[in-house]
């Protein structure tokens, strides 16, 4: 996963930036940057599901996070969001995304993310499912 310009990614969003995402170096804040991977990573398994998800419901919790912030986005920049879901192991599914200028396919920034089977009732990990394996396997096209 280090060389970026050759992901395929398969999943995409338009980021609508907002005058409150703007610090006053007049750049959109590091941490915006990481709602907007979090938007990414919604509209992604809304994708997979093809269905708004209930969240409290499911059984993907996040529990790491990266990024690294190599340019500054402003509010002229048209910004998406790239998803992709790269490794898929018992208990966890590896992401990666990037915030990228759509007019010039500058990299803006990049994040690493791990998510991990969860049952918020009993406080404990989980295998992941079938349901999401099945569906982020074909998503991906992973041969499993």
């Amino acid at each position: 996963m280090n060389d970026l310009q050759n992901i395929e990614f398969n999943h995409q969003e338009t980021i609508q930036i907002r005058f409150n995402d703007i610090d006053v170096l007049g750049h959109v804040n590091n941490a915006v940057q990481i709602m907007y991977y979090d938007y990414g990573k919604v509209k992604y398994f809304e994708t997979l599901k093809k269905q708004v998800i209930d969240w409290g419901g499911e059984e993907l919790v996040m529990v790491n996070i990266n990024v690294d912030f190599m340019e500054p986005i402003f509010m002229s920049n048209k910004i998406v969001v790239k998803t992709k879901v790269y490794e898929i192991g018992n208990k966890s599914v590896k992401l990666i995304q990037l915030l990228q200028d759509k007019d010039t396919g500058r990299i803006k920034s990049v994040c690493r993310s791990v998510m991990c089977g969860f049952d918020a009732k009993t406080n404990t990990s989980l295998l992941i499912s079938d349901e999401w394996r099945e569906l982020i396997n074909s998503f991906e096209q992973f041969r499993p």
